[in-house]
């Protein structure tokens, strides 16, 4: 059985995926199976094109492009996984600007576990119900951020999770976003 174009929820949607050094395996490859299930082209970015990168758990991902050529305006939607790599990304500027412009864009900007480091250090948060891994729940507060301990917090365009087990939420949560934005909704 072959999905036909009307199968696909996102067909013609792009998500843009942060990766870098020591990214949380599970975190960048569950969303970016799921959204390509739904028809999204997920282009994966990372500070060097063409790089390959290690999981926290050994798997490799290479990237398609390099960060600093990315532009929000190709995208509709944007992916911060986890791990340890949200924290040596978060200090590049284009990283940053580009998480401001998706949310002067509105476009969704989903981030699960330590990914929330990169919008804190956009200062995107500020007003925002989240989530996060506990180890940063200082950190989204100290932001501005408002707090919540569940498996997926969903604000505006924000999405955000605290661990690899809400995966399911998540997903569930960014791909159903994508659909009401695609709509127009």
């Amino acid at each position: 059985m072959t999905n036909t174009e009307t199968d696909l929820r996102l067909a013609g949607c792009r998500v843009l995926a942060f990766v870098g050094e020591i990214y949380e395996d599970l975190e960048l490859w569950y969303p970016k199976l799921r959204l390509i299930e739904e028809g999204c082209s997920v282009t994966v970015a990372g500070p060097a094109k063409n790089q390959t990168y290690a999981g926290k758990n050994g798997y490799p991902c290479e990237s398609d492009v390099a960060i600093a050529e990315c532009e929000s305006t190709d995208f509709d939607a944007l992916l911060v996984p986890g791990g340890f790599m949200p924290d040596k990304l978060r200090r590049a500027p284009k990283v940053l600007s580009l998480v401001q412009e998706f949310d002067q864009q509105k476009k969704p900007i989903a981030a699960i576990c330590h990914g929330g480091w990169i919008p804190i250090s956009a200062n995107v948060y500020r007003g925002v119900r989240v989530t996060g891994s506990p180890g940063i729940k200082d950190d989204l507060i100290n932001a501005g951020g408002l707090f919540e301990d569940a498996s997926v917090v969903v604000d505006g365009h924000h999405i955000s999770s605290r661990r690899p087990d809400d995966l399911p939420d998540f997903c569930r949560a960014m791909i159903k976003l994508m659909i009401e934005q695609k709509a127009g909704g």
